[in-house]
């Protein structure tokens, strides 16, 4: 059986390096997918998210502007623990209809009763600066971020292949890397 994915760029494209998820998401979708994957720019559409989520995806790619303190255009790829999102009183599940914060649109989904089976995080390290939310905006990525769109597609792309074949378990581990 084929598992269901879901590629999910994130990010706004008027606060710099923040549009690199919605940037590779764009580079991924002319690409040839199977019918069980699914490859949308949110954006900064969280509620939209949150009702994509609730299709039951079994793997959920997420692509997002991710500061881990590595060099600009750094990527990682973290697996979130779909148990996280269990925890009693958690106020991670409150609704958010005109912002993006992936971790509410999972959290608030599997209040819904939403299942995962994975969740991975596809992140590149924004250039210092390059997202001010309170500054006057600015479009477009830096250099070290623009640089990483291609290897970000071509590792979602690999990841998509591996989860398609792997067993549940097989890559509990994954972490970080270029």
């Amino acid at each position: 059986m084929n598992p269901k994915i879901l590629v999910a760029g994130i990010g706004n494209i008027f606060l710099g390096d923040d549009a690199f998820g919605s940037e590779v998401a764009r580079r991924l979708l002319p690409r040839r997918w199977p019918d069980n994957v699914r490859v949308t720019d949110f954006g900064i559409r969280g509620f939209d998210l949150t009702f994509a989520l609730l299709d039951n995806c079994d793997v959920v790619i997420l692509i997002d502007a991710t500061s881990r303190g590595g060099a600009p255009g750094t990527l990682y790829t973290i697996e979130v623990d779909p148990a996280d999102f269990d925890q009693p009183g958690s106020s991670a599940a409150s609704i958010e209809t005109h912002g993006m914060n992936p971790m509410r649109a999972l959290a608030l989904a599997r209040s819904g009763g939403a299942q995962f089976r994975r969740i991975f995080l596809i992140g590149c390290e924004p250039s210092p600066g390059s997202i001010d939310p309170d500054g006057p905006g600015e479009m477009g990525l830096s250099e070290p971020v623009r640089n990483a769109v291609d290897r970000a597609a071509d590792l979602i792309q690999d990841l998509v292949a591996r989860c398609a074949v792997e067993s549940p378990g097989a890559m509990k581990h994954a972490t970080g890397g270029k």
